[in-house]
């Protein structure tokens, strides 16, 4: 079965052909047009500016992953949600007519759930299986810090998810206040390599709640008051920017990694998957394995291709969702920003 995707909940173009076979998924091509650039600008997303974007882009995206993978296309998909809403109408209405021009079934997908299969898009001998027994997932990205329990694939129990604002969002923010690039994540990771540890101290905001909840607004306004307070002594910021990115990063990653373990032992599970923009962050990675191999865990993240926004692991979704013939109606199914984990 070959899905034709399509993603355009934010600020990336993306359609993807993704081919699945029972257990086995493969993807045939992942074509993503960023606008980076355009809203570097602004230090965040603008939507109107991104939904035209979309616009211009979409079909020669379309074109080039179609061309590229050189099959016929069975099953169309499409994110529905969550994210812009005029950016969601762009991909999703070009979906459903292509699907209903090529009398081809069609699957609205969740973009949360695409990050959480997107894990099955490069680990190699990890297949649909990994979806039988429960196991505990964090979508982590720059709209998203939820922690997720799922039974099996189709169920899922949120466990807890940040009060404020998301963990990418956190990074995009302090990055700002230092004077680094946007998008902050990666530009927090690679100024914390020259920086000292616990030369600067942060707080780890709702590590000792007893909830699997986050919270990231506090961390980000103590960044903001200790920017503040150099600024005032006449310190020159650039030169403890790298200690200050470093610190911000070890306690957001220290939150990350408590929480997401107590969930994983609460529960009992074998397995975890960390996915989502953050993900690709090095410092999270190696605190995650080795939690999870200290307990006994496997944890698995996608590549870092699959962990920012794409097609391609919308397209697994659309596969799996396909796969048990889950279906919908291209008349009736309408963008949800604000969709959640069902």
């Amino acid at each position: 079965m070959n899905i034709l995707a399509i993603e355009t909940s934010c600020d990336e173009t993306s359609a993807a052909v993704v081919a699945g076979d029972g257990d086995q998924i493969k993807i045939l091509s992942n074509i993503v047009g960023s606008q980076i650039k355009i809203h570097a600008p602004y230090g965040g997303v603008v939507p109107e500016l991104a939904a035209r974007r979309h616009a211009e882009l979409l079909l020669p995206v379309i074109s080039e992953a179609l061309k590229k993978a050189g099959v016929k296309i069975d099953v169309v998909a499409a994110t529905y949600g969550p994210g812009l809403v005029i950016a969601l109408f762009v991909g999703l209405e070009a979906g459903k007519i292509l699907a209903l021009a090529w009398g081809k079934p069609f699957v609205g997908v969740n973009h949360l759930e695409g990050h959480l299969v997107s894990v099955l898009g490069g680990n190699a001998g990890l297949d649909v299986t990994i979806f039988d027994e429960p196991l505990v997932a964090l979508v982590v990205s720059g709209g998203h810090t939820e922690l997720v329990l799922v039974k099996r694939y189709g169920e899922y129990q949120l466990l807890g998810r940040t009060k404020d604002d998301a963990a990418g969002e956190a990074f995009d923010k302090v990055a700002g206040m230092l004077g680094l690039p946007y998008p902050g994540g990666p530009e927090i990771a690679k100024a914390a390599l020259q920086g000292t540890l616990n030369k600067m101290t942060m707080p780890r905001p709702m590590m000792d709640s007893h909830d699997y909840n986050f919270s990231f607004a506090g961390l980000k306004t103590h960044v903001l008051y200790l920017v503040k307070k150099l600024k005032a002594e006449k310190v020159d910021l650039a030169k403890v920017t790298p200690d200050i990115a470093l610190a911000f990063e070890d306690a957001i990653t220290d939150v990350l990694v408590a929480k997401t373990m107590a969930a994983a032992l609460a529960h009992q599970v074998k397995s975890m998957i960390v996915s989502g923009g953050v993900a690709s962050n090095a410092r999270l990675r190696q605190k995650m394995l080795a939690a999870a191999e200290i307990e006994g865990l496997r944890c698995y993240f996608p590549p870092n291709d699959l962990n920012c926004d794409n097609a391609a692991m919308i397209g697994i979704a659309g596969y799996l969702k396909a796969r048990y013939n889950r279906y919908d109606d291209p008349f009736t199914l309408r963008a949800n920003p604000n969709l959640k984990f069902s």
